[in-house]
């Protein structure tokens, strides 16, 4: 439904908008419509977090297929941090191997016939670049202790240059600067990808048998557009880690 003077983008049914329909015009219809990202959010949640709990339920040394993917999964996503940080980076292999499956499964499941990628709305991946940006100021200050952050935020002014007032503070208000930005770049790059993919998907199977072949292609495009911008996520994500930790390698070589 198109209402007036508003362009609706094109979208594939899901079953929270099937639902909604079937309710409309009820204040539970407008529930769903709101909160539509956020259920589909909650069931890959539940879908991941009953994986992960049978994949570890029996723990064997010789293991199971999903044991051995997740084994092999937990091993690549060392290798990958630990590789860009070096040996402190087996600390943050938790959080970015969980980002990583997390943001894969959201872009992936809207090409599951009757589901929606929670990555299309930018509430969803802005909320994931928030708790990218408050995770790594909080390794900030504990890695390199209050003063140690402010000097991380001024350049490590040295010499000359620590004794002059205006560099420090043009550093300072461009590490505030940047810091605020990240968030914003992270969160809008990975949703216009994943939601130019899908719009894509909605017009292409408007065309009904004569834009099969375009909707087979773009949906290839979309499993390899979805693995590159998740990798993309977690490898800035990675980066934003060693810029702190490199300062506190220096620090603890001095």
């Amino acid at each position: 439904m198109v209402e007036a003077g508003v362009t609706k983008t094109p979208e594939l049914p899901n079953i929270v908008t099937i639902a909604a329909e079937a309710f409309k015009e009820t204040g539970f219809a407008h529930y769903l419509i709101v909160w539509e990202n956020v259920i589909f959010s909650i069931i890959i949640i539940a879908a991941l977090t009953f994986t992960a709990y049978a994949a570890s339920r029996k723990r064997s040394t010789v293991p199971g297929r999903l044991q051995g993917f997740f084994e092999m999964f937990v091993g690549g996503v060392d290798d990958f941090v630990c590789g860009i940080i070096g040996k402190n980076g087996r600390e943050y292999v938790p959080f970015i191997g969980t980002l990583f499956i997390y943001i894969l499964c959201m872009n992936l499941v809207g090409l599951v016939p009757f589901m929606k990628s929670p990555s299309t709305s930018w509430s969803t991946t802005l909320a994931l670049a928030i708790c990218v940006f408050c995770y790594v100021q909080y390794v900030g200050f504990k890695e390199l202790g209050f003063w140690g952050y402010i000097d991380h935020a001024l350049g490590r002014p040295r010499g000359i240059i620590a004794f002059s007032v205006f560099i420090p503070i043009m550093m300072f208000v461009l590490h505030v600067v940047s810091e605020l930005v990240k968030p914003i770049s992270l969160s809008l790059r990975l949703r216009s990808n994943i939601w130019g993919d899908d719009m894509l998907l909605a017009v292409f199977a408007g065309f009904g048998l004569k834009g099969l072949p375009l909707l087979l292609f773009n949906s290839l495009m979309a499993i390899v557009v979805s693995v590159v911008q998740t990798l993309v996520f977690c490898l800035l994500t990675t980066v934003y880690f060693t810029l702190l930790l490199a300062h506190d390698d220096e620090a603890s070589h001095a």
